[in-house]
Order: structure tokens, then sequence, then C-alpha cells
């Protein structure tokens, strides 16, 4: 295992991915931050969004997380999930730009959060202001809010 100056502290990602804590050296003045490494597991859209990231080696505790079964299935929330694994993954690609596997699943990803959304503003109407100026006429105060629309 790395040393950091010959202390007993591992070296930042000397940890393995799924531990969820803190080392026991690490002090209060020294922050730590947990990542992912190249290839780590990943949750599905759905449970990514309800577990508030994408890698289950990130996923932790926190005082506020819904249930994942409490999270609604509707076509808002399919098309949410899909949004957040898309921003998860960007985030990654960050500091990981030359994974290819989780770059090709970001295309495949945004491609499929644009149909979703694409179909959900067929049916419920637009999303965003810049979705309302694809219509005929400004309706955006007068359809229902995404929140409000019945599904």
């Amino acid at each position: 295992m790395n040393q950091d100056q010959g202390n007993s502290c591992p070296m930042p990602g000397a940890c393995q991915d799924g531990q969820g804590s803190l080392p026991s050296c690490a002090g209060l003045s020294v922050p730590y931050v947990p990542f992912q490494p190249k290839g780590a597991k990943k949750y599905t859209q759905t449970e990514a969004l309800a577990n508030g990231t994408l890698f289950p080696g990130l996923n932790l505790p926190f005082h506020l997380k819904m249930e994942g079964s409490a999270v609604p299935a509707s076509p808002l929330t399919q098309l949410q999930a899909l949004e957040f694994v898309v921003m998860e993954l960007g985030a990654y690609l960050d500091t990981h730009p030359d994974d290819n596997e989780a770059f090709a699943l970001f295309q495949d990803y945004a491609a499929a959060a644009r149909e979703a959304k694409a179909a959900y503003e067929t049916q419920y109407g637009p999303l965003t202001l810049c979705s309302a100026a694809n219509g005929q006429s400004f309706r955006w105060l007068e359809e229902p809010w995404p929140w409000n629309a019945q599904q």
C-alpha cells in the first residue's frame, strides 16, 4: 500500500471501491473526498436517481435519502433518471476523460435522454422555455407545469 510521507494514512485512491467511509487516519483538518476508479460499478438510471449517485462506491449515508421504491414511476421520473445519469457520467468523464467505455455509455444515455425528452414534450408539453419556442405560439403559461401534468 502507498504511504504518504511515512505516516500510516494511505494515499488517495488506495481505498477500495465501495468502502463508503473515511480512512481511520483522516484528520478533521484534512478533507478526504472519495472518488470512483476507472471501470467502477454503476447503478441503473433509476437506482442512480434514487441513490443520488451513479456509482455504488460513492453512495455514502445521507439523512434525506429517498428509498428507491418511493420514487414514483412516471415518464417525468424516467426522464429525470436518464438526465441524472448523463450528468453523473459527465462529472466522471471530467476526471476520467480516457475511459472509452464510460464515454460510450455517456453517448448512449445522452441519446436516450434526448429521445425521452422529445417523447415527453410531445405528450405533455414543453419542459423548458427553449422547448416552448418550438410551438406554433407562446403557450408556456397556458400548459400545465411538468409536475402538474396528469400522467
